[in-house]
C-alpha cells in the first residue's frame, strides 16, 4: 500500500486570489514537466470519481475555482482551502491540497501532495523523485519547512519527539527555509540541494537511489533539532518563515 506525502508549511502571509492561482498554476506545470503521466487531468474536489469535473490549470481558471470553493467571511484572515486530484493509468492517485492566504496568528498555511496506490509501490520513479517535488513546492510557495514521508516514518518521528502535526520535521527528505538552512549540519547522510530564496533540500534518499530506514530518519531529526533547524515558528505565529 503506497501512502507518501510531500508537504510544506508557512506562517501568516496575506495573498490575493490571483497571486495564489499563479503559484498553483506554476506548481502544476512544473510537476507535469517532470512526470506528465502522473500530473495530468486534474479533477475538482468532489467524490473522487472520474465524473468529477476536470479543471484547466491556467491561473485565471484556478482563481475562479478558488473563489467558488471559498465563500465564507473573513477569507483574508482564515485563508483559502482548496484541492484537486488526478488518477491516471499506471500512476498512483495524487491529490494536491492548498491552504494559503491566511493572516491568522493561530493557523499555519500549507500545501501538500499525497500519493496513494495499491498497485504502485515506493520503488516507482514517480515516488523516488518526491524530493524534486518538495523543491518545487518550496520554490513556488516560499514555504518555511517541508518534508517527504510515508506513514510509518511520520508516526515514528512524531512519537519519538512528541510532535504536533504543525511541527517542522525531517522525513526521507526535508526542506529548510534560509534561516533554518543556515543552522543545518553539513554532514547528514544525504544530498544537499540549494533552492531559490536561500532554502535547502536535504534528500536522505540521494536522488531516489537509497531508502533510509526509520532509525536514519530519526537520527537526522535529532541532529537537525539539536542544531535549531527544526524549531517551531514563535507562537502566536508572528512571521511566515523562520
Amino acid at each position: 500500500m503506497l501512502d507518501v506525502v510531500v508537504n510544506g508549511l508557512w506562517g501568516p502571509r496575506g495573498e490575493a486570489v490571483p497571486d495564489i492561482a499563479e503559484r498553483w498554476s506554476g506548481t502544476l506545470t512544473a510537476l507535469k514537466d517532470i512526470d506528465g503521466p502522473t500530473f495530468d487531468v486534474w479533477h475538482e474536489a468532489g467524490d473522487d470519481r472520474p465524473s468529477d469535473p476536470v479543471l484547466e490549470t491556467s491561473a485565471p481558471v484556478l482563481a475562479e475555482y478558488i473563489e467558488r470553493k471559498n465563500t465564507g467571511p473573513d477569507l483574508d484572515v482564515v485563508g483559502y482551502t482548496t484541492s484537486l486530484w488526478a488518477h491516471n493509468p499506471a500512476a498512483p492517485r495524487v491529490s494536491m491540497a492548498i491552504h494559503p492566504g491566511s493572516t491568522s496568528r493561530y493557523a499555519l498555511n500549507y500545501v501538500s501532495l499525497a500519493f496513494l496506490s495499491r498497485e504502485v509501490d515506493e520503488t516507482a520513479e514517480v515516488i523516488r523523485r518526491a524530493p524534486e517535488y518538495l523543491r518545487i513546492l518550496a520554490e513556488h510557495w516560499q514555504i518555511d519547512a517541508g518534508q517527504v514521508y510515508n506513514r510509518p516514518q511520520y508516526r515514528a518521528v512524531a512519537k519519538r519527539f512528541d510532535l504536533d502535526n504543525s511541527d517542522p520535521r525531517c522525513g526521507r527528505a526535508v526542506f529548510l527555509s534560509a534561516g533554518r538552512a543556515a543552522l543545518a549540519p553539513e554532514d547528514l547522510p544525504g544530498t544537499y540541494v540549494r533552492t531559490a530564496h536561500g532554502g535547502l533540500v536535504i534528500d536522505l534518499t540521494r536522488g531516489g537511489t537509497e531508502s533510509p530506514d526509520i532509525e536514519t530518519v530519526i537520527e537526522a531529526n535529532a541532529r537537525l533539532r539539536a542544531a535549531g533547524a527544526l524549531e517551531k515558528l514563535p507562537e502566536p505565529f508572528d512571521r511566515d518563515r523562520f
